[in-house]
């Protein structure tokens, strides 16, 4: 597999760290660089890559070198990069992966290697309930969140008869618990359609059939567009309100453009959030890359300013683990999001936005950040995690 990049800045002049410090760090990230989620795969590095550049090219003080490779969307490849990683490049903590079926793969190896992964993405339930590890963090969300903030928000707004759809995998289902959690209105159907389908045309059929009063989904990456797309082409835009989570952001919205138009959306992130990291961000990242960032990026840039502020506490000394966890557990750090914690379970303790797809100044559909749809949330697996 072809290492993307490879960062190791360093000043000829830097300090020496403290006696029995490491030197220099190396940070391997495993993401989807390819397929119909590869849009995702490209915030996630382009955000670590930010952070790194806004480090001087350092993690705490030392000399890191980044490296970045692709799963491919497959848990076989998802392991062996992480074997990889642990065995040939004696990597020192791992930041990965996109989808919940790879990260679920590839924390035992990880695990037993007694090294740190830090998810910028996924968050499966088994990993923040009873299969919660001291070696695992999650700095973006667990993986009910974003459709618990919609279901609260439908909830609130006493909506009835929802058509509900979302791929049949591990995150799929953990999408829909979550909304189901705190929506309990009637529910026109529920459908798990492959996560590799592309063609949404017959179930489009059936929501059609079903004349629901909205409809509720969760597709991500390149499946939002084509979901989205032929939603609007169906001629359902109109007739059905859709509501999403993990579908609609500033990855996929070029893309999908004015079929997006009224989309509501759940979110823990925006560029509009103002607080001075979230600015330096945004505006660098656009700079850079010509295009605003998607909570993907936000997320990996948090990833990499978390793992920076555990190795400056512990000055370096990153093969202490008790204390280099417990530095990751303080969450010492400036989030894009301004408010951040981890829970017991090392997930994210943050809040929760609503957002609308409408018209700019400029005439192009953008993400509008609304209400706090719930405050300060965590989520409903941690009681179940023994970590203490």
């Amino acid at each position: 597999m072809k290492v993307l990049a490879a960062t190791g800045l360093a000043l000829s002049l830097a300090i020496m760290p403290p006696a029995g410090a490491a030197e220099s760090i190396k940070v391997g990230l495993v993401t989807t660089l390819s397929g119909p989620a590869g849009i995702i795969g490209s915030q996630v590095s382009d955000g670590a890559r930010l952070a790194l550049a806004h480090l001087n090219g350092k993690i705490g003080g030392l000399r890191a070198e980044l490296l970045i490779e692709d799963d491919h969307q497959k848990p076989d490849l998802g392991v062996e990069v992480a074997n990889k990683f642990l065995r040939s490049d004696k990597v020192d903590a791992i930041i990965g992966g996109t989808f919940s079926n790879i990260t679920l793969a590839m924390v035992g190896p990880i695990e037993r290697a007694e090294t740190v992964i830090i998810s910028a993405v996924a968050g499966p339930s088994q990993l923040a309930g009873k299969e919660c590890s001291r070696y695992f963090f999650s700095v973006s969300w667990q993986g009910d969140n974003f459709a618990e903030a919609m279901g609260s928000w439908l909830q609130a707004g006493h909506k009835q008869n929802l058509f509900l759809m979302a791929p049949n995998y591990a995150a799929g289902h953990d999408v829909i618990a979550g909304f189901k959690r705190y929506y309990k209105g009637s529910i026109a159907d529920e459908i798990f359609t492959p996560l590799g389908q592309l063609d949404f045309a017959a179930e489009l059929s059936q929501i059609h059939a079903r004349n629901p009063s909205g409809v509720f989904v969760f597709y991500p990456g390149g499946l939002a567009i084509q979901f989205v797309k032929q939603y609007a082409q169906a001629g359902l835009r109109e007739k059905y309100p859709l509501y999403t989570a993990y579908t609609v952001d500033n990855a996929t919205l070029p893309a999908m453009g004015d079929d997006a138009l009224g989309q509501t959306t759940a979110t823990l992130w925006n560029a509009e959030l103002d607080n001075s990291a979230n600015k330096r961000f945004v505006a660098d990242f656009t700079a850079k890359y010509h295009n605003l960032p998607a909570e993907y990026a936000a997320q990996s840039y948090d990833a990499v300013m978390l793992l920076d502020s555990a190795v400056k506490a512990v000055k370096g000394k990153i093969e202490n683990k008790p204390a280099f966890i417990a530095a990751l557990e303080k969450a010492d750090f400036h989030s894009v999001r301004g408010h951040f914690r981890f829970n017991t379970n090392h997930f994210a303790i943050q809040n929760l936005y609503m957002e609308e797809v409408v018209k700019g100044a400029d005439g192009k559909p953008y993400l509008k950040l609304g209400p706090v749809a719930m405050r300060d949330h965590g989520d409903a697996y941690a009681e179940e995690c023994t970590l203490k």
